[in-house]
């Protein structure tokens, strides 16, 4: 029995039917009857094809004794791939036809034409490929809509950008206020994943008629899709290792981002290697809370704690110095002191950790040095909710421009030669010079509009009063991140 074979990948206007394919193939069998098989939505590039396995089922039974393709790729554009299925027809004497290119399977001069045209067959796909890579990355860069599951909170609405006709995230009210409740829950120190999901679950709310999950959860948390960014977040992208394709000056406030990871991504869910690109829609969530957040998912522990802290108001930010995994508060039964052990060691004794830690000790002595800290500040004054004035947007958005052309200096000057470099560095030294000067108008600035609000004094004075959940929220604003080694204790502020 003859067998003829069609495929198409997509439905275009340029490319041929299966329609077409399968009458130019009965027109090479002379009207002999011939059974067809068709793969219509699937691509050359490898053989999980419903009918070409099929095909070759048929073929293995001993049913078919020549196969007709309209072209050679067609049936594969792998080369490695059409390489087995040549040896598959030659074990079961099955004679193969292309109506495009005349082949005789039968000749070694034949057998090798036939590699010789699977090799450009492959090289097309792989060229096709490279296109279809680049335009996407070349439209992602400006910011039209890539297509995708449209985020929680959002709808899609028609839009123009650039004068190119695409699509953007329009807000549903309903679903963006439980993205807002979620990031003002997750900005508590004390909050989790669990807590969220527990919330909504108590609360009837539920995702698009499905009950929420704790990865979902994190997914939004993450997403900078909902921020509504300004400078600080393109400064926290940039400390992260991602690249940012807008300028600074377009960070006022508003826009939600797109984030895209590149080949050279790293692992995980961190930044380095993204790409970091302003959308038209508007964000959802201010920046500071989310940056909270945000720098939140990125110091969480590699090992979660399975309860909510309890033993200690520093949970959370202690960490061993040797392998950076959290450190657990445990109290043993029968004894008053509370050990804190490293939660790496716990687990896989994979670290020798940091030794006998008390977590009484350890606790006196963060209160100590944030006394100490707070010591160098008699009167604090509170950051202003409101948006910065005109004239510190102005100032941190020229900062940011400085700091553009200072690392742009700095790659090349790796490559310059000597009368280029000289060049450099008084480039370089002019600029420092004038971001000095900015810097400290942008201090007088923000100390202006500090002023208006009611200043601190007597810091921690009362800290034995308060409860273990106000010392972890008094806390969470002031440390990053106490690593704990055999010998020292590391504190990291966010002072």
């Amino acid at each position: 029995m003859d067998a003829i074979y069609a495929r198409q990948s997509v439905d275009r206007t340029d490319s041929i039917s299966i329609e077409s394919q399968i009458e130019l193939c009965r027109y090479e069998l002379r009207g002999r009857p011939a059974k067809t098989y068709a793969d219509r939505g699937y691509s050359g590039k490898n053989t999980e094809r419903p009918a070409f396995q099929a095909l070759m089922a048929d073929m293995r039974r001993g049913l078919i004794g020549k196969v007709v393709v309209y072209k050679l790729d067609r049936i594969s554009r792998s080369i490695l791939d059409f390489s087995s299925m040549m040896d598959t027809f030659a074990q079961y004497g099955v004679e193969f036809v292309s109506t495009t290119e005349k082949f005789d399977t039968s000749s070694p001069i034949g057998r090798a034409m036939l590699n010789i045209c699977i090799v450009f067959a492959q090289l097309e796909r792989e060229t096709i490929q490279k296109r279809v890579a680049d335009a996407y990355f070349s439209r992602s860069r400006k910011s039209l809509y890539m297509g995708g599951r449209v985020p929680f909170g959002y709808r899609l609405a028609p839009a123009a950008v650039g004068g190119v006709k695409t699509a953007m995230y329009e807000a549903v009210p309903q679903e963006a206020e439980v993205v807002r409740t979620m990031y003002q829950l997750y900005a508590q120190p004390e909050c989790s994943y669990g807590d969220i999901v527990r919330r909504l679950h108590d609360g009837g709310v539920t995702k698009r008629g499905r009950p929420w999950e704790r990865a979902r959860v994190a997914d939004i948390l993450r997403s900078p899709i909902y921020v509504r960014a300004d400078l600080s977040v393109y400064q926290f992208f940039l400390e992260q290792g991602a690249s940012v394709v807008n300028d600074p000056s377009d960070f006022i406030g508003i826009n939600g981002c797109y984030c895209y990871r590149t080949k050279d991504s790293g692992p995980g869910s961190g930044l380095a290697g993204c790409c970091l690109v302003l959308a038209p829609h508007a964000g959802l969530v201010p920046a500071d809370i989310w940056l909270q957040c945000r720098r939140k998912n990125l110091n969480t522990a590699q090992v979660q704690p399975r309860q909510k802290a309890k033993n200690t108001w520093l949970a959370g930010k202690i960490k061993c110095g040797l392998c950076g995994y959290a450190l657990a508060s445990k109290r043993y039964a029968g004894s008053d002191h509370r050990y804190l052990l490293c939660t790496h060691r716990m687990d896989a004794k994979a670290c020798p950790g940091p030794g006998t830690v008390y977590a009484q000790d350890l606790e006196q002595l963060v209160l100590d040095e944030l006394q100490a800290k707070l010591a160098l500040f008699p009167v604090l004054h509170p950051r202003p909710a409101a948006a910065p004035s005109p004239e510190a947007a102005a100032l941190q958005v020229e900062l940011a421009r400085l700091e553009q052309e200072l690392d742009g200096l700095t790659q090349r000057a790796a490559l310059a030669n000597d009368t280029l470099l000289r060049y450099i560095n008084q480039r370089v030294v002019q600029l420092d010079e004038k971001k000095q000067t900015l810097q400290r108008r942008l201090s007088l600035a923000s100390a202006e509009a500090a002023r208006s609000a009611p200043p601190i004094t007597r810091h921690l004075s009362c800290w034995s009063q308060l409860s273990f959940e106000d010392k972890r929220r008094a806390a969470a604003p002031l440390i990053q991140t106490i690593r704990v080694f055999p010998d020292r204790v590391q504190i990291q502020w966010l002072l």
